[in-house]
């Protein structure tokens, strides 16, 4: 069963990966192209500034008058073109990993916690797993743009951000543990396990240190609309797997035994 259950989950995940990629595509790509042309007018501008000494120097040693100084191109290593295509690669590969872990912990918890019915259990797991690993971290540490970010602290903001989305795993497990040992009702149960899962999260987020890097004069416009394209395709892809995942399980459960 865990075996079907591992395969459902690669091969779902996959399929939710390239939904979420098309979205990602459609809505984000033109996104990143505005960034990225940002980058390189401001990167132009100060090329330029800093090339008009050197031109008004040197300028009557070249028949250009310092023309090719300050137009110095430099190629990209990695083409617009080949990271789009690569986008849906990055988000398949994505699909099948995590589906390949949610398939083993919705083996683990099938019939110990959570819905009875594989369906509402798969959507639970999912809509828990795209609050603790991808809105608690995004709550602290929004995604930026390519314009966005110091190189130089790329390692820091990782691992501050991988601290996160282990702050929103933990909580999930206080929570769960919270919910099952609270007697009475559901509208005991779910209050105390809501408590116990933005306490942690809440505490985490005013300990860890704050990234703010956006530089001056950056459009707020551009940068709210790439972020909330960040977060629509993790919920793109978590609401896609959810709910295939949930119905393939179920229509499996529904299905007569064989003779």
């Amino acid at each position: 069963m865990v075996r079907t259950l591992l395969v459902r989950g690669l091969l779902l995940g996959l399929l939710a990966g390239l939904v979420a990629g098309v979205f990602a595509f459609t809505v984000g790509e033109p996104r990143i192209d505005d960034a990225i042309a940002l980058e390189n007018a401001a990167a132009a501008h100060e090329h330029g500034a800093a090339a008009e000494p050197e031109s008004a120097t040197h300028g009557h040693e070249s028949g250009t008058g310092g023309k090719e100084s300050g137009t110095h191109e430099h190629g990209e290593e990695v083409s617009r073109g080949t990271q789009k295509a690569g986008l849906f690669l990055a988000t398949g590969l994505y699909g099948l990993a995590v589906g390949g872990v949610f398939a083993l912990a919705f083996a683990g918890l099938r019939g110990r916690v959570g819905p009875r019915s594989d369906a509402a259990l798969a959507l639970a797991a999912a809509g828990t797993a795209f609050a603790a690993v991808i809105v608690v971290p995004f709550l602290k540490y929004p995604a930026n743009p390519p314009a966005v970010g110091d190189p130089e602290t790329i390692n820091t903001r990782t691992l501050l951000y991988l601290a996160m989305i282990g702050v929103g795993l933990l909580s999930t497990a206080i929570a769960v543990t919270t919910a099952r040992s609270v007697r009475g009702g559901p509208w005991a149960r779910w209050p105390a396990a809501v408590l116990a899962f933005v306490v942690p999260v809440v505490v985490a987020s005013l300990l860890l240190p704050g990234v703010d890097e956006v530089p001056d004069g950056f459009p707020a416009t551009l940068l709210w609309q790439f972020r909330i394209t960040s977060l629509g395709t993790q919920l793109v892809f978590w609401a896609s797997f959810g709910t295939l995942f949930g119905w393939f399980c179920d229509r499996a459960a529904r299905a007569p035994a064989p003779a």
